[in-house]
Parts: C-alpha cells; structure tokens; sequence
C-alpha cells in the first residue's frame, strides 16, 4: 500500500471514530441535533484543519473533500438517532477515541513529513492532528479538555508521531511503521486509563489553593 492511500485510509477511519466521540458528546449534553452534527464535525476535523493549515495544504482537505464532510454527518446522525448506543457501548466511546487518536497522529504525522518538515516539527503537528479535534469538542460544551488534565493523551500521541519519524528515517515499510505507531499510542492510552497514569500535578498548600480559588475572573458578571 503506497503512502498516499495510507494517508486518506487512516484519515477516513480516524474521522469516523473521533466523529462519533463528538456526537456522543453532544448527547451526553443533551444538545439538538444541529448541536449533535456540529460536535461531530469539529471532533473530526478540527485537528486536521489546523494540521492543513500550518503546512500549507490550502484549501484543507475537511472542507474541500466531501468525503471528510459526510463521514462526520453520517456518524452524528447514527448516534442521535440511536442515542442508546451510546449508553449500551459507553464502554466503546473510550475506545473510539483512543482508536481516533491512534489514526490520527500517524496520518498527520506522514502528512507533514509528505510536505516536507523537519521530525520533530512532523512529530508535534502528528500530535496535534490527534488531540485538536478532542480540544475542540471539549471546549464546545465548557468543559475543561480533557487532554489537559486527564489519563496521558497528548503523550501518548507523541509516541505514536515519534515511531513514524523514526520509521521515516530508517525508511522502513510505511504499512508496518504505521501500524507499531499505532499499536503503541492506543495501547500506551489506554492502559494509562486502565492504571489512571497521569503526567505530575503542581502541590499546593492549602494556603496556596485558596488564593488561586480567590483569583478574580477576567469574565464580567452577569
């Protein structure tokens, strides 16, 4: 299998999945249906978008390729017209994102060595292909994203870049380098759920804690 269709096959794959995370987003937030489609797209494509845009791949291809449109659509009318899914797999969704991140890191990550950038620049925009889309979805509903404070994501995702780039390097076979990159991204994910791995967190002292709870908000009353 050449890179190319490697590429469009794990992006069409990656979006589906992180489509449906989004979607059941939307309705764990009881959000209508416009709602529901919109967590869906951005879920999908969000990280994509910002991938095409830094690497200059102009128009990108969630906008300008139908198929990255109706996949996001397809996914999101599945879940809310079948919103019991959701509930019965709940299981699944963990599943569906780390298999979306998975997807995604690695097809991001070719796709900017296909233009031409340095490793470690291809590993990040790799990374960020993969939580952009969770980012997104998250801060539509006001949450906080999940990727900063949750089990290790973005970690995990830079894993999976950093076994490309070195792949690409040693010019091994794209299939096999594609698929150990992926293996190790959801598998790192989802063990890190499994043990509740988290990267460290800042200790505060109580008297600490209470005077960053006092911080005034930027945000005027209402």
């Amino acid at each position: 299998m050449s890179v190319q269709i490697l590429l469009v096959v794990l992006d069409l794959v990656g979006t589906f999945v992180f489509a449906v995370s989004g979607a059941a987003a939307g309705i764990k937030h009881r959000l209508d249906l416009f709602g529901v489609l919109v967590l869906s797209f951005a879920a999908a494509t969000a990280g994509g978008l910002a991938r095409d845009l830094l690497i200059g791949a102009i128009p990108p291809a969630a906008i300008s390729d139908l198929r990255y449109i109706f996949v996001p659509i397809l996914a999101g009318l599945v879940i809310f017209w079948a919103p019991g899914i959701v509930h019965r797999f709940r299981h699944m969704v963990v599943l569906f994102d780390a298999a979306g991140l998975a997807l995604f890191v690695i097809s991001g990550t070719y796709k900017a060595l296909s233009f031409g950038l340095n490793p470690v620049a291809a590993a990040l925009l790799g990374m960020l292909t993969g939580i952009g889309g969770g980012i997104a979805r998250d801060l539509l509903v006001q949450e906080v994203p999940g990727v900063l404070h949750r089990e290790i994501y973005a970690v995990a995702g830079l894993a999976g870049a950093v076994v490309v780039v070195i792949g690409g390097q040693l010019q091994l076979p794209p299939a096999a380098v594609a698929a150990t990159g992926a293996m190790l991204c959801f598998g790192l994910r989802m063990i890190s759920i499994l043990r509740q791995w988290q990267l460290p967190i800042a200790k505060l002292t109580s008297d600490e804690s209470a005077t960053s709870a006092n911080i005034p908000s930027d945000r005027p009353d209402k």
